[in-house]
């Protein structure tokens, strides 16, 4: 397989940047995994000192021997005369508390998975050696499916078992008593970091934070640590067992091992086998449907155009380092397991028109129009959904679809736009019209295709309850087929401008487990109404498709009035016309 060179790469945007270098967002150009977006590490020779360069080798070679659900994947590193490069999986969740604890409502419960993904991350560590070392938030990043994984081993040291290490690095409130003294550190050391990111996780607080660098070092060897009395008793004990200032009394820190933490009471709900398998559903989604959206990161750095300065040139014995650098993932030497991935767009504020051509109106609703659009660069077909912002806000519509979009009942999106007071949305074109006009075609469907077609969009809608949105607006214009075939899968739920996400009373997006244990009664109550509103309209749906008509309206001459008073009496008809033929099965539905 051809070794990788910074060439293969197109600069996106900036991720980060820190005192070794710049994190980019990339797109690979060339080779079987050409369109796939990575995060490209790119550091400059010349300005790493011996201790940083050594540091640089060292994250390189924990990468390539690590391979671990929870532990960011290394898929090619490479040099240049004066620069190394580290191609890191993309993970589009950013980290996990920058952006996601001013945005999500998480519970105990939420942040008990959080911690058992990285407790199997840290306990996969150390049995390779490895001493991690600089546990802190910024470090934990989420993938697009809202797992855990573990980044920047630049300050991680391999170890012999059970011996110590002495150098003093990492993030001060984060480090154990041990470092702090620089009496000796081991494996240890990381369960403490564990037990502060636990508390800052629950409480929003560091545990140790005094008012300069030596005042929290202090608080670290000497201060009592104050035990919030909201947070559970096996919290409290978790907790109490980690803050150990004598290494060898600490939790994780015993023969057993990482079995003493799995075994505590903190995490008895935990299904660890199912956990290390990713089978448990994550808390939360992060909103990134866009493949090369950095929505999740630091906008410090996305707003800057990305530039890959030119380097100056390394001493001789910068060569001699980093030999024996360069690195390609075994899975990507074997093209054939991996095929082109799939084209990635951002939020643009250029002009649609620049790669689209606007077509005909195919659809007009009370806030919007559609049209038909060719993507100028490959001729492809789409749609384009135009808002007009003063008369409706369409934030919440592209949210839903960046978070579900994935579904495959729902509409997929593909670009957005911002110009002015519009907005555009391009996403599939449905090619097979609306369920209605099938409906009208057939003046009604036989029981086994709308029992197929219940199917689909009753696991859909049950899918988005249990995220916690509503659609509150089912009816068989907003649900269309992709393509000509008619069958079920090409099903899709087009329109979500009415539809909502559940957000506690500060704005913030609520989990499903926080829905569950804290939201007010009445809050649940209008969910509840909300969704079985949906559940409501799924009937109308079916008496429709079996009939051809709908179930309270009979007439062009009913008013409103007359058809909210058959729907308050609940009054329909299940005889004459297809119901004389129709089952006992589905009149009962």
């Amino acid at each position: 397989f051809k070794k990788a060179d910074p060439s293969q790469f197109e600069l996106l945007k900036v991720l980060g940047q820190g005192s070794f270098g710049k994190v980019f967002l990339v797109r690979k150009v060339i080779g079987a995994d050409a369109g796939t977006l990575y995060a490209m590490k790119v550091l400059k020779k010349a300005t790493l000192k011996v201790r940083d360069r050594m540091r640089t080798m060292k994250e390189r070679d924990i990468l390539v021997d690590v391979q671990h659900p929870f532990i960011v994947r290394l898929n090619y590193a490479f040099q240049t005369e004066g620069k190394v490069y580290l191609i890191l999986d993309f993970l589009r969740g950013g980290d996990l508390f920058t952006r996601l604890s001013k945005e999500i409502m998480f519970t105990e419960e939420d942040v008990k998975f959080y911690l058992a993904e990285l407790a199997l991350a840290l306990d996969h560590l150390h049995g390779l050696g490895i001493i991690y070392r600089d546990l802190k938030p910024e470090n934990i990043l989420l993938d697009a499916s809202g797992h855990v994984a573990l980044t920047d081993f630049g300050l991680s040291k391999e170890s012999e078992h059970d011996q110590k290490t002495y150098s003093f690095c990492g993030t001060v409130e984060y480090m154990a008593p041990e470092v702090v003294n620089r009496r000796g550190h081991s494996q240890a050391a990381d369960w403490w970091s564990y037990g502060v990111l636990m508390f800052e996780m629950l409480t929003g607080s560091l545990p140790f934070q005094g008012k300069d660098r030596k005042d929290t070092m202090n608080m670290i060897l000497k201060a009592k640590l104050g035990m919030p009395q909201f947070l559970t008793p096996e919290a409290q004990s978790l907790l109490r067992q980690l803050f150990k200032r004598n290494p060898l009394n600490r939790l994780g820190a015993g023969d057993l091992g990482i079995e003493d933490i799995k075994k505590h009471p903190f995490f008895s709900t935990i299904n660890w086998e199912l956990l290390y398998k990713r089978e448990i559903k994550p808390p939360f989604k992060p909103a990134a449907g866009r493949a090369d959206d950095a929505f999740y990161f630091d906008p410090e750095f996305t707003s800057k155009t990305p530039q890959d300065s030119p380097a100056v040139p390394p001493s001789a014995t910068c060569h001699q380092l980093f030999r024996g650098f360069s690195y390609v993932a075994p899975d990507i030497v074997e093209v054939e397991t991996r095929g082109p991935a799939a084209r990635a767009f951002p939020i643009r504020t250029t002009c649609i028109l620049d790669e689209y051509e606007i077509k005909e109106e195919i659809g007009k609703g009370a806030y919007s129009s559609c049209r038909r659009c060719v993507n100028k660069a490959d001729g492809k077909e789409y749609a384009v959904k135009i808002f007009e912002k003063p008369k409706k806000d369409p934030s919440e519509e592209m949210e839903i679809l960046l978070r579900f979009g994935h579904h495959p009942n729902i509409v997929h999106l593909r670009d957005a736009y911002e110009a002015g007071k519009q907005v555009y949305i391009v996403m599939e074109l449905m090619r097979g019209g609306e369920l209605l006009d099938r409906i009208l075609k057939h003046k009604c469907l036989s029981e086994r295709e709308a029992g197929n077609i219940m199917y689909t969009l009753t696991s859909t809608i049950a899918f988005l309850h249990e995220e916690g949105v509503v659609h509150r607006d089912l009816k068989p214009s907003n649900i269309m087929y992709a393509d000509d075939s008619g069958t079920p899968e090409s099903l899709r739920i087009v329109d979500f401008g009415f539809a909502k996400q559940m957000r506690a009373t500060n704005g913030l997006l609520m989990t499903p487990c926080y829905t569950a244990n804290f939201v007010a009664p009445e809050v649940l109550k209008k969910q509840g109404y909300d969704a079985a509103c949906d559940i409501w309209s799924l009937g109308v749906l079916l008496y429709t498709m079996l009939s051809g008509l709908t179930p309270f309206a009979v007439g062009p001459e009913d008013t409103p009035s007359v058809i909210l008073k058959r729907i308050g009496e609940g009054k329909y008809s299940l005889v004459g016309g297809p119901w004389d033929t129709a089952s006992d099965l589905a009149k009962v539905k």
